[in-house]
């Protein structure tokens, strides 16, 4: 009798494992991975070079983005749905100093994180999140090449920061679910330390 499949009995297809998950592939991610994390951090140093994103007249570029991005919420097919509108006047528009700084810095991080390939999934993630913030408020410029490219390095976590730092940090702190050496050492000297005050 044939058993019947679970979503956990699914096995992942071969092409999938080759392309996201295989030691081969990593070399291709390396480029990947550099390609991305240099437009991040172009794009993130160049805002820490801007008076107008982190300096004197910190947040006015911030605004001036908002400001463009409001009027593509009206009309028949806006390019800005009404939510991030509003998420943009409520939210970002009264702390543009505090955005500016948060956008420059976090352009820098994911672009250094996944040009070092430390925490490549976690970077490539966050990027992806700016890409669709960036799309919502109705940029489009390479924000949807960078967000697939970013699309496919979550996915391909794994392999895409194994020629680079992930290789060595990932397995002393681990994954979520899954702990490092360290942290398992950690919960192992803890475990004998109450079981010796007991």
């Amino acid at each position: 009798m044939a058993r019947e499949l679970t979503p956990q009995g699914f096995q992942e297809p071969r092409i999938a494992q080759l392309i996201f998950n295989s030691p081969q592939a990593s070399i291709v991610w390396l480029f990947v991975r550099i390609y991305v994390g240099w437009q991040w951090f172009e794009a993130g140093l160049s805002k820490l070079q801007s008076a107008d994103w982190v300096g004197a007249t910190a947040g006015t570029s911030m605004a001036g983005f908002v400001n463009r991005a409001m009027p593509k919420a009206a009309g028949a097919h806006p390019d800005v749905t009404g939510w991030y509108a509003f998420f943009l006047q409520n939210v970002v528009l009264p702390h543009t100093t505090a955005w500016s700084w948060a956008i420059t810095m976090g352009e820098m991080l994911v672009g250094l994180g996944l040009i070092v390939g430390l925490f490549t999934g976690f970077a490539a993630f966050f990027g992806g999140l700016m890409n669709a913030n960036y799309l919502l408020a109705g940029t489009v410029s390479t924000n949807p090449l960078l967000f697939v490219l970013a699309t496919w390095l979550v996915l391909a976590w794994r392999s895409a920061g194994m020629i680079g730092l992930d290789r060595f940090v990932l397995p002393l702190v681990g994954v979520p679910g899954q702990p490092g050496k360290l942290f398992k050492e950690r919960a192992t000297k803890h475990t004998l330390k109450m079981a010796h005050q007991h």
